[in-house]
């Protein structure tokens, strides 16, 4: 036989079992934190790597538009310091986006020579990536002169 219990005797007024509780809301907020906070870790790696091929990426342009330089005037342009603008090919020059161990893109005076040029970025697996009439290339040091390697 059932039996039907009233409120008294079920120990009070009755329970509304559509919410949450706090403990359930506390312990899914934890998981979310914790699951978030892993993600942000794995990304610094990529984050690194997408910097790195933008620094490539950019003294690439560099590189081609200082061809396109030579190709009008068979001459390299002079700077002693990193050009604004390389002619009407790249204006303005891109700038190192932050976050490595250098700041800013660097330039090898070539105002003796203009046959030559070198330009470089600073990598942040401790590498270099160079510029120069030879076209591109990776570096273990910094370019010591104007024909980067």
């Amino acid at each position: 036989m059932l039996k039907v219990f009233s409120d008294k005797e079920r120990g009070g007024a009755l329970r509304n079992s559509k919410g949450f509780t706090l403990i359930e809301l506390l312990v899914v907020i934890a998981i979310i934190g914790i699951l978030a906070s892993i993600v942000l870790v794995s990304l610094g790696g990529a984050r690194s790597k997408a910097r790195d091929a933008r620094r490539q990426s950019d003294i690439r342009q560099i590189g081609t538009a200082m061809e396109m330089h030579y190709s009008d005037g068979n001459a390299y342009l002079q700077s002693a310091i990193m050009p604004t603008a390389i002619g009407n090919y790249l204006s303005p020059v891109p700038t190192e986006p932050g976050g490595g161990p250098c700041t800013a893109y660097q330039w090898i005076d070539n105002t003796t020579d203009a046959q030559q040029y070198c330009t470089w970025a600073c990598l942040e697996n401790a590498k270099f990536f160079a510029a120069s009439k030879k076209g591109t290339r990776t570096l273990d040091i910094a370019p010591p002169n104007l024909t980067c390697w």
